[in-house]
């Protein structure tokens, strides 16, 4: 952290009331998550029989082209914030309603035939993803123009992404529960209320004070110019890939390698992420203890120890796989709360805050789509080459699976730690800042 961070001015604390009004809306956008990235894929394979090489081409695709899209709706997110508040709500407004259609389609194609449905998923996903990406950096850029030193930045982050693991939670247990048309209808309606509330959130300051400037052309790759930017976004990404190649797998992993039945599957979920969501104040507190960059070390050295047991688990271990999923959740805490945090104080270390959030944010969620493409696009088609196919009790194929599952996983997250302290820490050590 530089010396301009650390001059940031100090802030009263957020209120609960105020930390809800902005972090609700996490809710409705983690909840749409799960669908799209974790149920999404199970569902094509075991409902309509794609291929598993036809899904991961479909995913691939589909969070590619989202991916590449994100830092240009960056760029206009930071357009909307330099003309009004009212416009990035409006803009907002809309892709909430667009979102809230595209899943519906995706879980209720209008279409038959092999062909024909593959072409439908594809545009879409498309659509889907678009809507999902243009609300998701406006709001995340919103908490970022707050301000305030790293632990508020921690508690606005917390907020939002407290409120996103009951999203997730609700998503996980309801499809099971009480069926899609009922996650659909909650999930709109979360939408709405979530949007609502937002529009009473507190405002960054600078767009009130009316001191924006839009961002110039070159404003798209300012981010990239910036060596701690680059160094935290490397981090951030080895470290996604990490997660996104179980959340792609999750759903095989305990239905073909422990052979639980259906009813258990939101209990594993459940467990995974109200752990994390009871884990944030917990990590927050360490925050203030050791900082955010350790902090988030402490949780990735966690999540290893833990999720790497997974791996020696089959049929039957029930259990012991909910006592994983238990403590993954605890160290998921660190990656939902603390990175998003580090890239405020970069933002405002680097003298962008109330300019350039939208770029950032835009360029950060492409790293993120970017890694669950390649975990789609590259995980699926490779276990159908080992052997693996939905549903297999061959040798071979679930040892494939549980190797993908979380072996690979827990190597990619130690590299991650390993650039975390060597691109991070260590230049903050010197002086270079992070």
């Amino acid at each position: 952290m530089t010396a301009a961070a650390a001059a940031a001015p100090p802030q009263s604390p957020l209120s609960a009331r105020q930390g809800l009004a902005y972090g609700l809306l996490g809710l409705p956008l983690a909840f749409v998550a799960l669908p799209l990235y974790v149920l999404l894929p199970n569902h094509y394979a075991r409902e309509f029989g794609m291929p598993l090489a036809t899904l991961g081409a479909v995913l691939l695709g589909a969070r590619l082209f989202d991916a590449f899209t994100d830092p240009l709706l960056g760029r206009w997110a930071d357009h909307l914030f330099g003309r009004s508040v009212r416009a990035v709500l409006a803009v907002g407004a809309g892709s909430a309603l667009v979102l809230a259609l595209g899943l519906a389609s995706l879980f209720y194609p209008a279409v038959q035939g092999a062909g024909a449905l593959t072409a439908w998923a594809f545009v879409a996903l498309l659509v889907t993803y678009t809507a999902y990406s243009q609300l998701g950096i406006a709001h995340q850029s919103w908490g970022a123009r707050l301000g305030g030193d790293e632990l508020q930045r921690g508690r606005i982050v917390a907020w939002r992404e407290g409120a996103a693991l009951v999203g997730v939670v609700l998503a996980s247990v309801l499809p099971a529960l009480a069926g899609l048309p009922v996650m659909l209808g909650v999930f709109a309606a979360a939408l709405l209320l979530g949007w609502a509330c937002w529009t009473r959130a507190p405002r960054p300051p600078a767009v009130d004070a009316g001191i924006y400037r839009p961002p110039q052309r070159a404003g798209l790759w300012r981010p990239w110019g910036r060596p701690a930017f680059r160094r935290l976004l490397a981090v951030f990404m080895l470290n996604g890939i990490a997660s996104a190649i179980p959340a792609t797998l999750v759903l095989f992993f305990i239905q073909d390698r422990l052979q639980a039945p259906p009813a258990q599957e939101p209990m594993f979920l459940a467990a995974y992420f109200v752990c994390a969501a009871l884990s944030i104040p917990l990590w927050l507190r360490a925050v203030a203890r050791w900082g955010l960059a350790h902090t988030w070390l402490a949780g990735m050295l966690l999540a290893v120890a833990v999720f790497v047991w997974a791996a020696f688990l089959g049929v039957g271990d029930a259990m012991p796989f909910l006592a994983v999923c238990a403590l993954s959740g605890v160290a998921l805490g660190t990656d939902l709360a603390l990175p998003g945090a580090l890239l405020a104080g970069v933002v405002a270390a680097e003298g962008d805050s109330g300019r350039h959030e939208g770029a950032y944010f835009g360029w950060w969620n492409f790293a993120t789509k970017l890694n669950l493409a390649l975990a789609a696009g590259l995980a699926l088609p490779l276990l159908g080459g080992w052997g693996y196919t939905p549903g297999t009790r061959s040798v071979q194929g679930l040892q494939a699976l549980g190797w993908a599952y979380a072996v690979l996983p827990c190597a990619l997250k130690l590299l991650a730690a390993g650039a975390l302290w060597r691109l991070v820490l260590a230049p903050a050590r010197h002086g270079r800042g992070a």
